[in-house]
């Protein structure tokens, strides 16, 4: 049910869907295995993205092509935008060896380079205010961590982020100071999971709060475990699995 006094709301929003071709301009290691990339393109005008949370999908042809059927034929994989402006678009990679076709690109093709962009399809909005915040998930949700954080004011918040080892924490610009969970050689998320299944009812961050949970798809039981301990209605929150281990192709849900 719908908390009538909520000071804030999640609104889904369709978007005209896209596909742009754009090319690689610049490349930032910000640690071992992430890295920011900056795309740039004509086509990028007009391109918006209204929900921290969005997702657009990255598509890499093995030739370069103006095709849209042969674009949308290409290895494509989706990630959260960034920052972006007028004609040019930065997004963030979580760097898994060689393991698939777009960790391989974001850290190794050339400038240069081009690929395409599809989308985002679809925004969920988040209109009005929190009375407070709970952002927790791992690499691969640091893109839509960092532009949950630009909205908090001085609302209570609290933001935990799942990484490997202590070379794997970046800066987040951010009010409150990040708390990092390492998992060592444990399989992604259980750092995380462990964590939130240790959170009781006393240790909810404020009233009213928006409560976003993203991490490896065994993240969302415990999430939602969350949402019922802290009495969070589920259209206050977000909690979904990014990524699903050992399905290169898994669809995070929009």
């Amino acid at each position: 049910m719908t908390n009538p006094t909520s000071s804030f709301s999640l609104e889904r929003q369709r978007l005209d869907l896209q596909f742009r071709n754009v090319t690689l301009t610049a490349r930032e290691q910000l640690a071992p295995n992430y890295v920011r990339v900056r795309l740039e393109g004509d086509d990028l005008y007009g391109f918006a993205s209204l929900g921290s949370d969005d997702h657009m999908r990255l598509f890499f042809p093995t030739e370069t092509t103006d095709s849209i059927e042969e674009l949308r034929a290409a290895p494509s994989r989706e990630y959260t935008p960034l920052v972006w402006d007028e004609n040019w678009l930065e997004v963030e990679f979580v760097i898994h060896g060689d393991e698939g076709v777009a960790s391989r690109w974001a850290a190794t093709a050339p400038i240069g380079a081009q690929i395409g962009v599809g989308g985002p399809r679809g925004s969920a909005v988040l209109t009005g205010t929190p009375g407070s915040w709970f952002l927790a998930g791992d690499e691969t949700a640091i893109p839509a961590i960092r532009r949950f954080a630009a909205l908090i004011g001085d609302q209570p918040a609290r933001i935990v982020i799942e990484v490997r080892g202590s070379e794997d924490e970046i800066d987040i610009d951010a009010p409150v100071k990040v708390e990092w969970v390492r998992r060592g050689d444990e399989p992604a998320g259980s750092a995380l999971i462990t964590f939130l299944d240790g959170l009781a009812e006393s240790d909810a961050v404020g009233e009213d709060p928006f409560v976003f949970v993203a991490a490896e798809q065994s993240i969302v039981k415990p999430g939602r475990a969350l949402l019922a301990r802290w009495g969070v209605d589920t259209d206050h929150a977000v909690v979904k699995g990014y990524w699903k281990r050992e399905e290169a192709e898994y669809h995070a849900p929009h």
